[in-house]
């Protein structure tokens, strides 16, 4: 009786509880807590990810991806252009092309479209333009194309548009447990795909909170990590995030 009363008094005594609000525009980054976070001996706690903003500002072309060369007269002179870093769909690269071939005074006679059906992209060349994707750095590997030249009218791409370099992203906090990525522990509390498109603000409020157990019985300071599917971390590019725990008893 006296082992039931007190599980009893367990369970409805008040729980601690309370939030973590964590800001910074790096995508790794330590919060240190002073003074300390210093929870009761002998007891459990969990948190979880209640809300967290930012913007989709991470791009899919950088310096690693970003030239693309063009000849207008069938290879005899070729013309190298750098596509800012950016968050870019296939239009947006398109139209970034085509405004740099009016300023050389070449016209549009190079088109770059999707095809919604295959997944892959459209070259489509007019008076004798060539393209070359053989460069290092090509966008090619964006638009799915081979690391060759092409000079045919029309041309498909032999690979699926990789416009999309991020398929989630994770919120990776090092004082949890009891989270595995691929088979391999890993401190990832939440991941989620942003629901709007690039340069909008990203509001992210899961409808049901999951809490894991911290690993501590006291907080010092707390390492945040943003990376994609693979564990790469993510560039915001100087934006800022703003994350928003719930510590509770358990």
């Amino acid at each position: 009786m006296e082992e039931l009363l007190e599980k009893i008094a367990h369970n409805t005594e008040p729980k601690e509880s309370f939030q973590i609000v964590v800001n910074d525009t790096k995508t790794r980054f330590v919060t240190k807590f002073n003074p300390h976070i210093q929870f009761k001996k002998n007891k459990s706690y969990e948190i979880a990810l209640v809300n967290l903003e930012t913007y989709y500002s991470f791009p899919n072309i950088t310096t690693e991806n970003n030239h693309f060369s063009y000849s207008p007269d069938g290879g005899g002179t070729w013309f190298q252009l750098r596509i800012p870093e950016g968050s870019y769909d296939i239009e947006d690269i398109n139209e970034f092309i085509q405004q740099k071939m009016k300023q050389n005074g070449h016209g549009n006679s190079v088109t770059i479209s999707a095809n919604t059906n295959t997944l892959k992209a459209v070259l489509i060349l007019e008076n004798g333009y060539q393209v070359d994707f053989r460069p290092d750095h090509s966008v090619s590997s964006v638009l799915g194309f081979n690391n060759a030249v092409y000079s045919s009218d029309y041309q498909e791409s032999e690979n699926p548009v990789n416009i999309l370099s991020i398929n989630s992203i994770l919120v990776n906090v090092d004082i949890i447990s009891g989270s595995y990525l691929n088979g391999v522990r890993n401190p990832t509390i939440y991941s989620f795909f942003p629901n709007v498109a690039p340069g909008y603000k990203i509001i992210e409020t899961p409808a049901n909170l999951v809490y894991l157990p911290i690993t501590l019985d006291a907080i010092y300071s707390m390492e945040i990590t943003l990376t994609d599917q693979n564990g790469q971390q993510l560039n915001l590019r100087g934006e800022n995030i703003s994350i928003r725990f719930h510590v509770r008893e358990i």
